[in-house]
This record gives C-alpha cells, structure tokens and sequence, in this order.
C-alpha cells in the first residue's frame, strides 16, 4: 500500500512518523512545495534574529527519512485527480496513491487590498518569506505590518532587532484584543509601545502603493494617511489552504471537510491539521494550533491502517511570547464577557505580569498567564477534573515553574483573588 501525504508540517510528519512506527511494510510518501525536509515553522524569526542557524530548526537529521524509509518528494500540487488517485504538480508530474492524507496548513489571508501582491509585500508564514525578507531587509528604510496577531508582532520584532522603524496598522482598539481580555491587550499593548514600535489602534489599510518598478512604496489608511514603506507584512490571520482542491470533488467549507476518524467524502482520503474542519453533531470546527495538528496526525495515521480512532477536541491550550512577555492560555478564557463564565484577574504592579482564572462560580474552567509561567499538566488537570476554585487558589503554587530565585506571587494573587469573590 502507498500512502502520499501532502505537506510536511507537524501534521503531515506525524502521519509519516506514526505510519512507519505501526507498520513496517507501508510505502509513504511525504509531499512538499516549500522545503525538502521538515522545519520549526515558529523558529523562523530566530535563524532571521540571529540565534538560529536554519538547520538547527530542523527536529530531525536528514538522515531520518531514509533510515525510516520515508520518501520525499518535493513538488507543488497543482491539482488532485480522485478518480485515477493521482496528484498532478505544477511541473506537470504525477504521483499515484493507494491512500491520501491532506496535510496543506495554512495560508495567510488576503482581503482584496490594492498593491496586495506586488513585490515586497507578504507575511511571514514559509521559507520562501524568510529568503525574500533577508533579501530585501537592507533596502528597507520603513517596513508596515498589517494585523495584530502573533505572526504580526513577530514580524514586527524581527525587524526591530534589525534597525527597520516599524509601523503596525491594527483594527482593533487594543492589541489582539478579539482574543485577548482586555487588560492582557493593554500590557502588550503598552510593551510595544515602550519598545519603540509605532503601533497604530483603531486603524485599516486601504490601499498598497507601487513604487513604480512592481514593488511596495508606500501605502495609506482608511483615514486617508500615507506612509512611505519599502515592505508591507500581511499579517491578517490565517485560513486553510484548499488551492489544490479547486476542481476536486472533496468537499470543503472552511476547511477540508472530515469526519471525527478525519475521513474525507471520498473513500481513502484524509485530511489532519490546519486544513481539516472536522464535522460533528453539534457543528463544525477547526483548531489550528501545533498539539492538535499532531494529535490529529496520530489518529489519521491509526485510521489509514484500518484503525476506527476518533478525534477529540482537548482542554485548549496555546502559548507565545509577546516580545518578552511570556503568554499562557489554557481552557475557557474569552475575551468578552459570557453567559456562564466569571473572571479573576491580578496583575504586578509592574504592569508585565498578571494571572487570569476563569470560573462558574464554582468550578476553575480557564487560565490567561502573562509573564508568569504555569505548568501545563497541572492547568489541565485542573480543569479536566472539574477541581473546585476554592482548591485551585489554596493550591496555586504547585502550577507556578518560573526558574529558581525567580520571585513568585500566588500568595498575593490568591488575596487578590479572595477579595474579588467577597465583593462579587
């Protein structure tokens, strides 16, 4: 039996990894545009910062893929033929399969801007934008990010350690705050800010200007301001990337369409990771994070070879690093308030670092950590155990594991708390 699988992120790799370790014989194929071997997407700003060197972001030898008998084909898919169960690349080749797994990931979002795909304009989301973004860098003498998620004060960051003045352009009022509660946004809010970054609130691009040779030269805001730049970030979130299933008869919504075992409508054809959207009873759902792009690699993996494993959706979880501001989220944290769920929320008076813990009025349902770090198994364990908030603040610091000497606070925190419940 062969099995292709096209991509080769957390996903995709986990598929191949957990194929080979479950079956000795099966012929795997692993399909990427992008690079041969597989990389540290996240690791990218550090090889342009400096403290990496690119191999270092690879989590294998080269050697690996042999020594597993995992091939590697590096190629574009240009279009995917179910009925002979062929992928057909750019270069006009094919591949043939016995099973597929669709493993695309993201693509970034573009939302019909003017001048949005003229040179030296795009995000930082592949290798292809690393190489163009140290092949341009010594021509910058202003760079404009556009969104203020992760990727976008990652960019942002990249370029301020490299002496490009950087201006960001953010819709919201605050820094990320359709995700994050509002005092998390004000304190990333306040650290860009005090780094030296010149971010714009409450402001939209409207149009990227050529600067007369196919490139960005400038661009202006909805309000009608123009600013000379030499590149433009589009860092505006992501979606799943479906270009190679233009004309297939798979079906897609947001994503590929799959059920809980990450089967497609057609026979033999999965999908995991960023792409799939995964149909249940009660709806449909992505989750575009690393742990669940590899926890859903192992259940395709099992499920290719004949297995019946479900996917699960698990306590969410996600972390970064908003410059040096390390950041948590575990469980129900939303940024707005919500039927059902209660908020607690100390902060140091350094303004650098704060908790927030999340509850029913008995039971914990979430944490937000800025600056402090808590252990994960703890969190979740936690939550998963319904444990009452009561047990959680008496116990808060068995989840702390900032380094030794490190001052911690959970005696102050759990006051703060305390005081907060008596007058509620």
């Amino acid at each position: 039996m062969h099995v292709v699988i096209v991509g080769n992120g957390v996903a995709g790799v986990t598929v191949a990894r957990h194929l080979r370790k479950r079956d000795a014989q099966v012929r795997i194929t692993l399909v990427s545009g992008e690079s041969t071997y597989h990389y540290s997407r996240p690791a990218l700003m550090y090889v342009y910062m400096g403290h990496l060197r690119f191999q270092d972001t690879k989590p294998y030898e080269d050697r690996f893929w042999t020594d597993n008998r995992i091939d590697l084909r590096r190629g574009w898919v240009e279009r995917i033929d179910t009925s002979t169960r062929a992928l057909v690349f750019r270069d006009g080749s094919t591949l043939t399969w016995d099973k597929l797994v669709l493993a695309t990931g993201s693509t970034p979002n573009k939302w019909g801007w003017p001048g949005q795909d003229l040179d030296r304009v795009h995000g930082l989301y592949s290798l292809q934008d690393l190489i163009s973004l140290e092949r341009i860098t010594p021509l910058l003498r202003r760079a404009v990010i556009v969104g203020g998620g992760l990727i976008g004060l990652e960019l942002a960051e990249m370029l301020h350690t490299r002496r490009v003045p950087v201006t960001m352009l953010v819709r919201e009022s605050a820094y990320w705050n359709n995700v994050l509660p509002n005092e998390e946004a004000e304190m990333v809010t306040r650290a860009i800010r005090a780094e030296g970054i010149d971010l714009r609130l409450a402001t939209q691009l409207d149009t990227i200007h050529d600067d007369g040779r196919g490139a960005a030269g400038a661009v202006t805001t909805q309000d009608g301001e123009r600013i000379d730049c030499q590149f433009v970030g589009l860092t505006a979130g992501v979606r799943p990337n479906l270009s190679a299933l233009v004309g297939s008869p798979i079906e897609t919504g947001r994503g590929v369409l799959v059920d809980e075992q990450l089967r497609t409508n057609i026979p033999d054809v999965y999908a995991a990771g960023d792409c799939a959207e995964v149909v249940t009873a009660e709806g449909t759902y992505l989750q575009q994070v690393w742990y669940t792009g590899r926890f859903q690699g192992q259940v395709c993996a099992e499920n290719v070879l004949g297995g019946r494993a479900v996917y699960t959706r698990r306590t969410w979880f996600n972390s970064a690093k908003f410059l040096d501001i390390e950041y948590q989220t575990y469980g129900q944290v939303p940024a707005r308030p919500t039927e059902g769920v209660r908020h607690l929320w100390w902060e140091h008076r350094d303004g650098r670092q704060g908790l927030r813990v999340t509850h029913d009025g008995h039971r914990v349902l979430g944490f937000n950590t800025m600056g402090v770090r808590y252990r994960h198994e703890v969190c979740e364990a936690w939550i998963e155990q319904d444990t009452p908030l009561t047990e959680v603040l008496a116990d808060l610091g068995r989840a702390n594991f900032d380094p030794e000497f490190q001052r911690r606070h959970e005696a102050e925190i759990a006051a703060s708390f305390r005081r907060q419940l008596e007058a509620s």
